[in-house]
């Protein structure tokens, strides 16, 4: 659950925003509620919702900055609404993934479309910003975003693979540490996933549901997992889509993750290959040693783009991990490369911008990057000895030997050092996740996903005392709601009549 996980859907979302679509989402502050001083009183309150756009509401409610002493101050919780098309039958909490992720950005984008006909029909469909994102009360670290650009694209005086880049990397992420306290406060330690599960139960019963009926989608279905560990009477219609496993460790997750990214890229690779436009040649394994020779020789190209930033290895993996999360974005993948044989790596540059909410100008779309860092230092366990930093890269780079360790650089090396030097600490979470007596949850596993690997999807649907396993059989990062009658036929029927299926359609 280490790299930020969005469904395609999202990264739609932040690429309609970031390629210059004329209008944002606005800024709603309804007038704050009375400040409630304990759990009854957060429960209790009731929210103002304002119209924000077609068949859109949108409001705020109050959360504890820390669920057990909820006297000692609260925080902003962003939601919107978009009204059921028919007669709703309740409200239909989404999230779209993360750490980091907006679900306020995902349902006001996206609309009637944040669902399937069927379930906007039947449901209010609610996103909210997780504690720390978006609209909701930030965690904020670095204020001057040419800082968020050092840790996200800077380049080193040594190089990748070497003691003296651990040391580099540990002044900034001590850096990024200090600044995440200073500028944020209490919220710091308290963005983990169980104290985010306390949030949605108590959205439930501000939003005047029995139960709590979800939509997660990747590093989204982990809050489910934790929700219905905690509240399981409360468990409504559960969908987990793009699962992640509960029970494997940080490293042996993005182990593992890596290693699903190199089968997407191979499937890649063979798609490209049997078309007329494509960089690679040879055979799969051809093309392989072609691009792991792109990611060995691009930090001594030189690879300069128009905004001065130079083109490095990590980056050059983060562009492509980014095409490979739906096989739609395999012809840009594929451009990608072209481009950058010519010479521009403004594609690159591209992919991986949206990829971490980067604006043209060098703003941030979202303060996603400062989530992620902080819910998985808070969650996880990545506090370790640096000097073992490098032994590990060196063990997923055996486990993905295409873009496994180009693609940690920027990403694990990063969470070793920064949750090595983080200054609050790690958070209570359940340790088993059998849910016992939750109605039945519907985990949906896609056979080729790339970051949240088939086997996730498994496990968890066993380990859930109620879980139902419902397979696809395809390529890209979840699967409802993207066209597939199969599934979306399952998952809608769930939904709206509450019909579990009784076994596995391998979609």
């Amino acid at each position: 659950m280490t790299r930020r996980l969005l469904a395609p859907g999202m990264l739609a979302a932040a690429t309609l925003v970031l390629s210059g679509c004329s209008f944002l989402a606005p800024i709603v502050t309804p007038p704050a509620a009375s400040e409630p001083t304990d759990v009854n009183g957060y429960y209790s309150q009731s929210l103002r919702w304002d119209s924000c756009g077609t068949d859109l509401e949108c409001a705020t409610a109050k959360a504890p900055i820390d669920w057990d002493s909820p006297a000692d101050g609260s925080i902003d919780l962003a939601l919107v609404k978009h009204l059921a098309t028919g007669v709703a039958q309740g409200s239909l909490l989404v999230n779209p993934g993360g750490p980091g992720g907006s679900g306020w950005d995902y349902v006001f984008y996206s609309g009637e479309y944040s669902a399937t006909p069927a379930v906007v029909e039947n449901f209010d469909v609610v996103g909210w910003d997780p504690r720390g994102v978006g609209q909701s009360t930030q965690v904020v670290c670095f204020t001057d975003p040419k800082q968020t650009d050092e840790t996200l694209y800077g380049t080193y005086d040594s190089p990748y693979d070497t003691q003296g880049w651990i040391d580099e990397l540990a002044t900034v992420e001590q850096s990024f540490a200090a600044a995440c306290e200073k500028n944020t406060g209490a919220l710091l330690g308290n963005v983990d996933t169980a104290s985010n599960a306390k949030d949605m139960d108590m959205l439930r019963a501000v939003l005047g549901d029995d139960k709590l009926n979800y939509l997660g989608y990747s590093y989204g279905t982990y809050f489910g997992t934790v929700y219905a560990e905690l509240f399981p009477d409360k468990v409504g219609r559960f969908v987990l889509d793009g699962a992640v496993d509960p029970l494997i460790s940080d490293f042996e997750s993005l182990k593992f993750q890596m290693a699903g990214f190199d089968s997407a890229f191979r499937a890649y690779l063979a798609d490209c290959l049997s078309g007329p436009d494509c960089f690679f040649q040879g055979t799969v394994d051809d093309a392989a040693a072609q691009a792991r020779s792109a990611l060995d020789n691009v930090d001594a190209a030189g690879f300069t783009n128009a905004d001065g930033r130079m083109l490095d290895s990590a980056t050059l993996a983060t562009g492509i991990l980014f095409n490979l999360y739906s096989e739609s974005s395999w012809p840009s993948l594929t451009a990608m490369f072209t481009s950058l044989a010519a010479g521009d790596p403004g594609p690159t540059f591209q992919s991986a911008d949206y990829y971490n909410s980067r604006n043209e100008d060098g703003t941030y779309q979202s303060n996603s990057f400062e989530v992620y860092v902080a819910a998985t230092c808070v969650d996880g366990d990545f506090v370790n000895d640096p000097a073992s930093t490098l032994d590990r890269i060196a063990e997923i780079d055996a486990a993905a030997p295409i873009l496994g360790k180009y693609a940690t650089y920027d990403d694990f090396a990063v969470l070793d050092t920064a949750c090595t030097n983080w200054p609050v600490p790690r958070a209570a979470l359940p340790t088993s996740f059998s849910a016992d007596g939750a109605a039945p949850i519907l985990v949906i596993g896609t056979t080729n996903d790339p970051a949240t690997p088939y086997a996730s999807a498994v496990s968890l649907a066993q380990q859930l005392s109620s879980g139902v396993l419902i397979s696809y059989q395809g390529e890209g990062h979840t699967v409802y709601n993207q066209g597939v009658a199969c599934i979306d036929t399952v998952v809608d029927d769930y939904f709206v009549n509450g019909t579990v299926p009784a076994a596995d359609p391998m979609c």
